[in-house]
């Protein structure tokens, strides 16, 4: 395998800057997009590692890595970690979901080779010590209690379950409190050893920049930690497995809430399915904003929930769509009923060609708003690379969208809205309240 890097330019956008992409020899792919109007740069690690790539042994392992990352290395203190940044002013974080887990830095353009030193460190070089996973347990302890006094965050999780049950798309991103006690630092330390390799990442940075210092950068911090091992990229996510999901799932959790909190929804489309433009305007059209059929049906005509809408989550093979609703107990049924009534008559009916219209304006907006800063642009790089195909650019987007017609809505409508319902109750409930829920 040949120890030369790999470069080419992939866009020059006129909403954007110039997006560049380096192979290097050990499979780490480098994105970058000059945008020299800025005076900031975000720079972020993409490890396609998430919680679906856990056994039940070690849920929540990836949240956990994402915690100790930032507790120390050979070369910092988890103080110098954060002080240096914000010594210069700039921020860093890290976030972990079902797919991937993101590292990432905010800075000024001038200090970008500091972020890059800084996170490039904790991401391949991370010492886990005994006395960290001890703390950073109780630490992650506290914050699963935490979001289960957030039924509102919670009842997400229980229709996720209630669709995947037991496949890894169906736990929760934390772990259990039993899984987090139970992992041991050599569970972590091999988790980490075993998936943190240059071939599973993707590096993007945004910004006032240079894409050759970028590389150089980036290329000394990896070869430093010992990642200078000739390797191909990795493989993109399989788009054909088939993911076992059920349908027609009731799932009460008695809890004593002032409101009660209800998830109805279905399997739905996967990450790059042909209609998933489609279905984000028809998300918008159902209840993506105020403007909305539920909103205006169940908050601004019946003053029946203060909050309500709707969703869609995508996974490389399988996806989610449902409807979000807080109520008082007693209005729950109302609710229900008119959540069931109104997508089954967009089922059966379809919506109006201006529905459409402002579903695909909402969409649009979305995109173009969403990449004022450079921290979003980052992030299209590194989903971009790592989750996709093909690396759209915002005109790419917005083309996709345009093309969206109100026959393919109302027929992504008819085929969507008629699948086999789900549905997820927290409240001072059991299940016999809902035993006649889904008709």
């Amino acid at each position: 395998m040949t120890s030369r890097a790999s470069t080419q330019t992939l866009s020059d956008d006129p909403l954007g800057g110039t997006v560049r992409r380096t192979v290097l020899p050990n499979g780490l792919r480098i994105l970058t997009e000059s945008i020299p109007a800025m005076r900031s740069a975000s720079f972020g690690v993409w490890v396609g590692i998430g919680s679906r790539d856990e056994t039940p042994t070690l849920s929540g392992v990836s949240h956990f890595l994402e915690h100790l990352l930032f507790k120390g290395t050979k070369r910092r203190s988890a103080l110098d970690i954060s002080s240096q940044i914000e010594a210069v002013g700039g921020e860093t974080n890290a976030f972990t979901a079902k797919e991937y887990t993101c590292y990432y830095a905010r800075v000024l353009d001038a200090d970008l080779p500091l972020a890059i030193d800084v996170v490039c460190d904790l991401v391949t070089d991370s010492v886990l010590a005994d006395a960290d996973v001890e703390t950073e347990r109780g630490v992650i302890l506290e914050e699963i209690a935490m979001h289960d006094d957030e039924p509102g965050d919670e009842v997400h999780d229980v229709f996720t379950e209630a669709i995947y049950g037991n496949h890894p798309l169906g736990r929760q991103i934390s772990g259990t409190v039993s899984s987090i006690s139970a992992l041991s630092r050599k569970q972590i330390d091999g988790f980490y050893r075993r998936r943190y390799l240059p071939s599973t990442m993707v590096v993007a940075a945004a910004g006032n920049l240079d894409h050759a210092k970028v590389v150089r950068a980036v290329r000394a911090a990896f070869d430093r930690a010992g990642f200078s091992d000739a390797a191909a990229p990795g493989e993109r996510r399989s788009r054909t497995t088939r993911v076992p999901a059920r349908s027609g799932q009731v799932v009460v959790r008695n809890k004593d809430t002032e409101q009660a909190h209800l998830v109805l929804g279905c399997v739905g489309y996967p990450r790059q399915h042909d209609n998933r433009f489609a279905l984000g305007a028809l998300n918008n059209v159902l209840g993506g904003g105020m403007s909305s059929r539920l909103f205006q049906q169940i908050r601004e005509q019946r003053g029946l929930a203060y909050s309500v809408y709707s969703f869609t989550s995508q996974y490389s093979d399988s996806g989610l769509f449902g409807v979000y609703a807080g109520c008082a107990p007693g209005k729950v049924e109302e609710v229900l009923d008119i959540t069931r009534a109104e997508l089954a008559r967009v089922a059966a009916d379809g919506v109006s060609d201006a529905e459409v219209d402002r579903g695909k304006g909402m969409l649009k907006g979305a995109v173009v708003l969403g990449l004022e800063d450079t921290g979003s642009r980052m992030s299209r790089l590194g989903k971009g690379e790592l989750l996709y195909d093909e690396m759209l650019s915002v005109d790419d987007v917005l083309r996709r969208v345009d093309a969206v017609t109100p026959e393919m809505v109302r027929e992504v409508a008819a085929e969507l809205l008629a699948r086999p319902m789900s549905l997820a109750v927290i409240g001072e409930f059991d299940d016999q309240d809902f035993a006649g829920a889904l008709g």
